[in-house]
């Protein structure tokens, strides 16, 4: 008979408790990075709340309860390191880490350089390992932590006139999986989410292109985008116990997209 090593006196009511959990969102005040932080705040978390633009992370702020703003590049790696060390001060731990935060550059092979593909490795694949790797050590210590990506379609899929974002996020997708594997044996776990069309403020000019509109309704089952907060519910449940035996994986948000093979109509 297998022994319940570490049986979690919990009940189900109490799964998706994030009380007394310290989180950091990096990318908050995207459209998806703020809906995660209002969700896991109305969980109980204590939000860390990181953005570029003072203005736009003081007003979310003021949105979610008891949070705080750290303002930073992700792609400073003495400004991140500053950062983690400055939260740790604070609030003497570190519970969850959301890597939410990336650059897009939509344009074809001949028009991305290389320099311009550099920048988005920086900003989508090391910087994320960067944060992960300032956080751990704390996680560690704690024997308990909650570290996500958020990777996309684009890590198995791909369209012509997008070659490097893609690759980023293959790249987000491994490390995910690599993290996993390394850090279970501390009691972290390392998931990825990966959405499909999510109408957010960078892809605005999209909603209003009607070939993108057709192929929203040719290639995705429910016909039609996601909504950022339909991106919460399962970033609530990564960051808390209801997710305790899943590491490694990759949650698809995708309205159906990645399923539905050789869409004709």
């Amino acid at each position: 008979m297998l022994r319940q090593e570490g049986k979690a006196e919990h009940v189900v009511q109490g799964l998706f408790d994030l009380a007394g959990r310290v989180i950091l969102v990096t990318g908050a005040t995207g459209g998806i990075g703020s809906e995660v932080a209002l969700a896991l705040a109305a969980h109980g978390a204590r939000v860390v709340l990181h953005g570029r633009d003072a203005a736009r992370l003081e007003a979310l702020a003021a949105r979610v309860p008891g949070s705080v703003p750290v303002q930073f590049d992700v792609t400073d790696h003495a400004a991140v390191a500053s950062s983690v060390d400055t939260l740790i001060a604070r609030f003497g731990r570190i519970d969850g880490l959301f890597c939410i935060a990336a650059a897009r550059d939509r344009r074809p092979l001949a028009e991305l350089d290389t320099d311009s593909y550099a920048r988005l490795v920086a900003a989508n694949l090391i910087a994320p390992y960067h944060l992960a790797r300032c956080v751990a050590p704390h996680m560690q210590a704690a024997g308990w932590g909650r570290i996500v990506m958020m990777t996309s379609l684009a890590q198995d899929m791909a369209m012509p006139g997008d070659a490097g974002y893609p690759s980023t996020k293959a790249g987000l997708a491994g490390l995910v999986r690599s993290l996993a594997v390394e850090l279970g044996k501390d009691g972290i776990t390392v998931n990825g989410v990966s959405p499909g069309p999510i109408a957010t403020e960078v892809n605005l000019p999209l909603g209003d292109d009607p070939k993108w509109a057709a192929m929203i309704n040719r290639t995705i089952p429910l016909k039609r985008w996601g909504r950022p907060d339909e991106m919460s519910g399962v970033c609530v449940f990564l960051a808390s116990e209801a997710s305790s035996y899943m590491t490694g994986q990759i949650l698809t948000l995708d309205g159906g997209a990645s399923v539905r093979m050789f869409p004709m109509d």
